[in-house]
């Protein structure tokens, strides 16, 4: 019979609130890294994913995911409605069933929301929260099965490692990610317009959200309070860390200077690629992994200009590549030392990450890919071109992030200082692309105002690199 212990409880209820509040960390991250015109539009696709994904998951998505195993596939209907979750779930037995629950409630919803990165800018609301739905049940549910919920890619079947959600969270998301990218095309101006951020400092407050609530992503996911949870804890800090120098280092070399936003976008990195190690390893696994993990995303987001790819927010070479980075590198540096439900490191463990990293990522882009389709067909999944030039605030939410000129502020737009409300001018400047339109000219000149600049001109994640 379980007993439930106070301080696992206490300690999986608190990293639970950790990992939601990441969730309007990565709002405040795209919102920064995006322009002024679609900060709000950016930040509602995270905050509604608050709402929406936790609805999902009582009805049904947390039975899917977590109920008895159907097959190595799925989960039957045990707990639909949350029905019989009040007692402890095998996985957590030391904890309430409900506190089990809301700590993986927490990862449903930051995994869909990590996948607006990509289409930043350009889809509309409706067919976000259709896809954020289907996506949610469709792919979510059954990969953390077959990883996490007694599936086919998790302990007692392959046995890849993947202690807080290298696969289930980042490798899928970014999988996803790479179909949505491709799948809605390039935003207007793609290679010829320099889509700066407008708020740096969101962004790095963004990704300090961000840094924060991994801990409790990935100590939580020890579901105790014990020994593994202070490793882990431990582990992700060194992670972090070094993948900051990771990017930095050949970030520095390339364009000559270090930026805030590489700073912030190595950090993120680092996270993802330590969050499948970070319950298997020790603290000098964990630098190597943080450091790879910088060093390589760096040069993926690098890569993105040369495929002529529009991943806006650098989802796919910060999350997929640092996810791909983390869980090849578990299978190196994994050790029973550290945790004996684990593995040792090994040919055939890195073997095991490989087909789980293959697997998961195939599965993610093609049900991604079909969702969206369907989602086309039935509302549309991109805004209009005169919508996405003035921007999804307006066109979407009939709101905007800024009204500064009450105050004798400026609203600064590309090389412009504008004493006007943003409103104003985006309205204008909409009016007269709609007037070239309508008289047959191809308008040249971004709407915005922004130089045209060389694509390999930029640094960090959201440039038009």
């Amino acid at each position: 019979m379980s007993t439930i212990n106070a301080g696992d409880t206490a300690w999986l209820l608190t990293s639970a609130a950790l990992v939601m509040f990441m969730t309007p960390g990565l709002a405040l991250f795209y919102g920064g890294l995006v322009r002024a015109k679609n900060v709000l539009g950016t930040v509602m696709q995270s905050f509604v994913a608050l709402a929406l994904v936790t609805i999902l998951w009582m009805l049904i998505g947390y039975t899917l995911a977590f109920g008895s195993d159907a097959g190595r596939v799925i989960g039957n209907l045990d707990f639909l409605g949350l029905s019989g979750t009040s007692a402890p779930h095998d996985l957590a037995p030391s904890v309430p069933g409900q506190a089990f629950m809301a700590f993986q409630l927490m990862f449903a919803i930051i995994t869909p929301a990590l996948i607006t990165g990509a289409f930043a800018e350009r889809m509309k609301f409706s067919g976000y929260l259709l896809f954020l739905a289907l996506w949610s049940l469709v792919v979510y549910a059954p990969v953390a099965h077959w990883v996490w919920g007694g599936g086919f890619l998790g302990a007692g079947s392959l046995g890849a490692l993947d202690f807080a959600g290298g696969t289930v969270v980042h490798i899928n998301a970014g999988a996803a990610a790479l179909a949505a990218a491709l799948y809605l095309g390039r935003r207007r101006g793609f290679g010829t317009t320099a889509f700066v951020p407008h708020n740096v400092p969101l962004v790095i407050l963004g990704a300090g959200i961000l840094w924060f609530g991994w801990f409790g992503f990935n100590a939580g996911s020890a579901l105790t309070s014990g020994d593994l949870a202070a490793n882990t804890f431990v582990v992700t800090q060194l992670g972090a860390a070094a993948a900051v120098f990771g990017w930095l280092i050949p970030e520095w070399i390339k364009h000559g200077r270090a930026t805030t936003i590489g700073a912030a976008t190595g950090a993120v990195a680092g996270l993802v690629a330590i969050t499948p190690a970070s319950g298997y390893v020790g603290f000098w696994g964990a630098l190597v992994i943080g450091f790879a993990a910088g060093f390589v995303c760096f040069w993926a987001v690098n890569l993105k200009t040369r495929l002529r790819y529009d991943d806006s927010l650098d989802v796919v070479g910060v999350h997929l590549v640092g996810g791909v980075v983390g869980a090849l590198l578990t299978g190196v540096f994994a050790s029973l030392a550290i945790n004996p439900a684990g593995a040792d490191g090994g040919l055939i463990q890195v073997g095991k990450q490989a087909a789980a990293v293959l697997i998961t990522g195939a599965y993610s882009f093609g049900l991604t890919l079909g969702i969206l389709k369907f989602v086309d067909a039935l509302v549309g999944v991109r805004v209009a071109e005169e919508e996405e030039v003035a921007g999804l605030d307006l066109s979407q939410h009939s709101e905007v992030g800024y009204t500064l000129n009450e105050r004798g502020a400026t609203v600064v737009h590309g090389e412009r200082d504008v004493s006007e409300d943003i409103v104003v001018v985006v309205r204008r400047e909409l009016d007269a692309w709609i007037q070239s339109r309508e008289a047959g000219v191809r308008a040249t000149d971004p709407p915005n105002g922004d130089r045209a600049v060389r694509e390999e001109s930029g640094t960090g994640a959201a440039a038009a690199l």
